[in-house]
């Protein structure tokens, strides 16, 4: 599963990388997998930089309350691209229905890494 690296060992440094183009798309993971987590969600940051934040299971968001647009990854549990929504602003809601987890980026990530439906997410241990 996509996720099982992050899940195993949460406290290490990962990285999500587009395997199918070779692209680092964030330097920091960080999994949103309890009730809480997921609620909370992005609420009250003031933006993501270089930064992915991983819903699961979630197959759909809302960015009310949001300071700032992001791009939303939908993606199977093998990491595989499902749906794109970029540069997502406040005040919307967005999903897939297909979808195990969504990833939120910063806007315009997906865009500049060439990333399209069908394309395979991976975590990589960053040290």
């Amino acid at each position: 599963m996509f996720l099982s690296p992050l899940l195993r060992e949460p406290n290490r440094p990962w990285l999500l990388e587009d395997t199918t183009v070779g692209a680092v798309l964030a330097t920091s993971v960080q999994a949103a997998v309890d009730s809480e987590s997921r609620r909370r969600g992005l609420l009250g940051r003031t933006g993501l930089d270089e930064a992915a934040l991983v819903i699961a299971p979630c197959n759909a968001v809302h960015t009310f309350f949001m300071r700032f647009p992001i791009d939303v990854v939908f993606v199977d549990r093998t990491g595989r691209v499902l749906r794109i929504a970029a540069s997502v602003p406040a005040w919307r809601m967005t999903g897939s229905w297909r979808a195990f987890a969504t990833i939120e980026l910063a806007a315009g990530t997906a865009a500049r890494a060439g990333m399209t439906t069908g394309h395979i997410l991976a975590l990589r241990c960053a040290s």
